[in-house]
């Protein structure tokens, strides 16, 4: 009896870690992009763009 609730509890607890590790991946990844996005918003303001047609 003991054996499938610990068995229980651990699947849980698996499901819920898997979660708060693919939330703090997102994060993780999102503060790396916002360099790129701040120097690609600062050379768009920087750089005119050429539209001759």
């Amino acid at each position: 009896m003991e054996i499938v609730f610990l068995a229980t509890i651990l699947v849980g607890l698996q499901s819920c870690v898997s979660s708060v590790v693919d939330a703090v991946a997102n994060v993780g990844i999102e503060v790396a992009k916002v360099p790129f996005k701040v120097v690609g918003a600062t050379v768009d303001l920087v750089v005119p763009e050429d539209d001759e047609d």
